[in-house]
């Protein structure tokens, strides 16, 4: 189902880590569409950490513009700065050293490590605790963080062989058919086995 329906993502057409960390912070409380042409125009800008690094605050914030919440642009600044500092400019491709980085929570160090190296680990949003409390009948308070251990437990489970495309299935699935309001069940790929 994702190979047929995927959308087309600048982010998708590489497993350069740094790239996928700029755009999982940028899709933080950001829709994708509003995204796109701010991740192209920040990635032609600051096509590696290091240009990004060398950047000044001010020069981030103008390519930023318009997206709001700075302090992710802050975030990302700094991590970029500590990535040169403690990694010679080469973004770590560790979970103990990239959740060391300045805005990588679980979320985003299980995207990064899963889609960039396509390590087993779970990338855990609200978009995948509806999904799996909704196909599993998981009836845990999603809202609650210690719920958020259940769905990584059930992830690894269900994850296979390719941690990339099953975790980015996963996030596609949320955002296109199984969504918080009307999801469309009568198209869902996973329809016959949801309970």
């Amino acid at each position: 189902w994702y190979e047929k329906n995927k959308r087309d993502m600048p982010w998708r057409k590489t497993k350069d880590p740094y790239c996928i960390w700029v755009s999982e912070v940028m899709l933080q409380q950001t829709q994708v569409d509003t995204v796109i042409p701010y991740y192209n125009r920040f990635i032609m800008k600051f096509p590696t950490v290091k240009a990004l690094a060398e950047a000044s605050k001010e020069e981030v914030y103008k390519y930023w513009e318009g997206l709001g919440y700075y302090r992710r642009a802050d975030y990302l600044h700094k991590g970029a700065k500590m990535i040169i500092d403690q990694y010679d400019g080469v973004f770590p491709n560790s979970v103990n050293e990239i959740e060391k980085i300045p805005s990588i929570g679980s979320y985003t160090l299980g995207a990064i490590m899963s889609i960039a190296f396509n390590y087993p680990m779970p990338a855990v949003d609200g978009n995948v605790m509806r999904i799996l409390s909704r196909q599993f009948l998981i009836e845990e308070d999603i809202s609650k963080p210690k719920s958020k251990k259940t769905f990584e437990n059930k992830v690894m489970t269900l994850m296979g062989n390719n941690p990339s495309e099953f975790n980015q299935a996963l996030m596609e699935l949320g955002a296109l058919i199984c969504t918080p309001k009307n999801p469309k069940c009568m198209v869902c790929p996973i329809q016959e086995i949801c309970m």
